[in-house]
């Protein structure tokens, strides 16, 4: 550690130069701009003698190489995150560079250096040009890696690329929301005019380079809050809006489009389509070639090939599909998941060579899986993965039809398989959100939180307004033992109506354990709303309820190793006669207790897309959790799971690197 202060400065100047040299009167005037010329350069001299004794004392060498015009770093003594990046990517090392942009995040170089005006701006202006030229090069050897066919290694360094540096993106200039446009229809039946035009809309724009576009479910979210359009933009994250109508009478259908620049509310940008319902069903021909343009002109964007979409060309099933993919997310309550199922299927007798319905079917039946109670998750599962590989058949570029098959091969106990999947959907599919996410949630699964974190990221930079991605977020903070932004996290995702158990978990783990207690015993409210009775099971009375969350929340949160124990027992009783042994409501409080032997009971048995998200608990290296990795039979267990594969593949935990569970 360099005592001198002005010494360490210097050193870190010249490691930000490509040559790690620089001329003496740059520095002088760097580190001594107070001083004469004569002075600064007899401090100079002082300075470079004090760091070449401090280094031979050290046994470092000749670090430094002196002339009389400039001053030099010897590369070969040189060792910082920063030449270790730079020869992984000049050496197309793309997992050596994926693993630093992950240890690094998002920590500026050079972080907490200041020491006057001249040296900051300098620093500041040198930043910039290296996360730009390590951005550039991380970027193109992303496109290498793909064009190579490792997707694996692709995937991981452009979510870490992404994350890092944000302008490597190509996105983060324009960040676009489709709004849902309101149809005004003075004729009647089931036209969804509207949601076509949102659809192909989001559809091609989501294939211009330049743009990043906020994912549907979150638009959906944000929407019917009653918002001014500056409060939109702020809610989904995103520098313009394009909002719309359609209007239908007897004669004509009216398409108005305007695009608005999100900081303002000002429309910057407006079209109008007129033509009668076959003319409209062929808008999209119009949409792709002149709407889209006109909004790339405006936004300063060339419009590039985009690979042609492959659509129906049935009036009907094209409605179809628009109704039941409306209906996936909007509701867990009222039957909506299974009439999206119907409707969706009707769209493919009508059309069976229609991919994005197959597609959209198979995300129907993973849903429908996860938050309606039933007793048939893992047959839905199936269903789900036999309708993506319908879709990828059709339409190689479904690539969330691929990362929907990664969910069906963790049922099977093959998280390998699962992750070589989910890498190249998202090698095919950089840009969607679900994608990303799936990825990220498949990596969390297996422990390799810090390779997930970049594509949760880049997921939720897309999709901010959906409370699932924050439980992953939040998770994952935590299992880094960052704790301050995996509460921020948890919060947002109450904040944003979801259950706020994870919450609760963190806070006990931070030691605020009333407040945990509280929070988790919050949560009963939810029962028969946002939490639905598990599969097969009666609602509970009210008193049944409070009582059964009490228990829950002190065996969980109070830290009381008595109510720990009889929760415990309690859980072990309701695995024994609960329809669905496996069942979530069992599955994750036995992880957050650290209930080693029922967890690997529960997942030796059957992991099935409700209960496979508790995985992501498994790896908080806090107590009780880690009881569950530090049992005798955890890694006998990670062999059963298949998930020792998987690590000899992808890579080992962050809390195992060597293979052990203490490590």
């Amino acid at each position: 550690m360099l005592s001198n202060r002005r010494g360490m400065l210097l050193v870190a100047l010249l490691c930000l130069q490509p040559d790690n040299s620089l001329d003496r009167d740059t520095l002088c005037r760097l580190l001594w701009p107070d001083r004469f010329p004569a002075q600064a350069k007899a401090s100079l001299r002082q300075c470079l003698l004090d760091l070449r004794h401090q280094f031979e004392s050290e046994g470092c060498g000749q670090v430094l190489i002196v002339t009389r015009a400039a001053v030099a770093l010897d590369r070969r003594s040189l060792q910082s995150d920063l030449r270790a990046l730079d020869a992984a990517l000049e050496h197309s090392d793309g997992s050596a560079a994926a693993a630093i942009l992950e240890r690094i995040g998002s920590l500026p170089l050079l972080q907490a250096v200041s020491f006057n005006p001249t040296f900051d701006r300098w620093i500041a202006q040198k930043r910039q040009q290296v996360d730009m030229r390590l951005g550039q090069a991380a970027m193109q050897l992303v496109a290498d890696l793909r064009a190579a066919g490792d997707s694996e290694a692709s995937a991981r360094l452009s979510a870490a690329a992404q994350a890092r540096y944000p302008a490597a993106r190509g996105l983060t200039d324009i960040a676009l929301a489709v709004l849902p446009f309101p149809q005004i229809d003075l004729v009647g039946g089931n036209f969804f005019l509207a949601e076509g035009v949102t659809d192909e809309l989001v559809s091609r724009l989501g294939k211009v380079e330049g743009i990043a576009l906020a994912g549907r479910t979150s638009v959906l979210a944000v929407a019917p809050r009653r918002q001014t359009l500056t409060e939109m933009a702020a809610s989904l994250r995103v520098t313009h809006l394009i909002e719309g109508e359609v209007r239908r009478t007897p004669d004509l259908i009216t398409v108005r489009i305007a695009l608005i620049e999100g900081a303002t509310g000002t429309e910057i940008w407006a079209d109008r389509i007129e033509g009668s319902i076959d003319e409209f069903f062929e808008s999209r021909k119009v949409i792709g070639n002149n709407i889209i343009a006109a909004i790339c002109r405006v936004l300063g964007l060339a419009l590039s090939p985009a690979p042609m979409r492959r659509m129906t060309a049935n009036r009907a099933a094209y409605s179809l599909y628009l109704q039941g993919r409306s209906l996936v997310r909007r509701s867990i309550t009222d039957g909506a998941a299974a009439k999206s199922i119907e409707l969706l299927e009707e769209s493919l007798a009508l059309d069976p060579d229609f991919a994005e319905c197959w597609t959209a079917l198979a995300d129907a039946h993973i849903h429908n899986a996860v938050y309606t109670p039933c007793l048939d998750r893992v047959e839905r599962s199936r269903k789900a993965a036999e309708c993506a590989q319908r879709a990828v058949a059709l339409d190689p570029g479904q690539g969330h039809a691929l990362a929907i098959q990664g969910i069906h091969e963790w049922t099977r106990l093959n998280p390998a398989g699962a992750l070589d999947l989910a890498f190249e959907a998202y090698a095919r599919e950089p840009r969607n959100a679900d994608v990303a996410l799936r990825l990220g949630s498949f990596l969390l699964y297996i422990g390799r939180t810090r390779a997930a974190l970049p594509f949760i990221e880049a997921g939720i930079e897309q999709d901010p307004a959906y409370g699932r991605n924050y439980g992953m977020l939040s998770t994952a903070h935590f299992n880094l033992g960052e704790m301050a932004p995996a509460l921020a996290a948890g919060q947002r995702m109450i904040d944003l109506g979801m259950p706020g158990m994870w919450l609760a978990v963190i806070n006990a783990a931070n030691g605020e354990r009333q407040q945990a207690a509280e929070t988790y015993y919050a949560q009963r409210m939810l029962m028969n709303t946002v939490i639905l009775p598990p599969a097969g099971t009666e609602p509970m009375s009210d008193a049944v309820r409070d009582a059964y969350w009490g228990i829950a929340a002190k065996g969980i949160c109070s830290g009381d190793a008595d109510a720990r124990t009889a929760y415990c027992a309690m859980l072990d009783g309701l695995h024994q006669t609960m329809p669905d042994p496996c069942d979530p409501s069992i599955a994750f409080p036995a992880i957050w207790m650290g209930h080693a032997e029922l967890v690997m009971k529960i997942y030796r048995q059957c992991i099935h897309p409700a209960n496979m998200f508790g995985l992501m608990s498994l790896w908080a290296d806090v107590e009780p959790i880690r009881r569950v990795r530090l049992h005798p039979d955890f890694m006998n267990f990670a062999e059963d799971l298949g998930m020792v594969e998987a690590w000899n593949r992808h890579g080992w935990p962050d809390l195992m690197p060597k293979g052990r569970p203490g490590a």
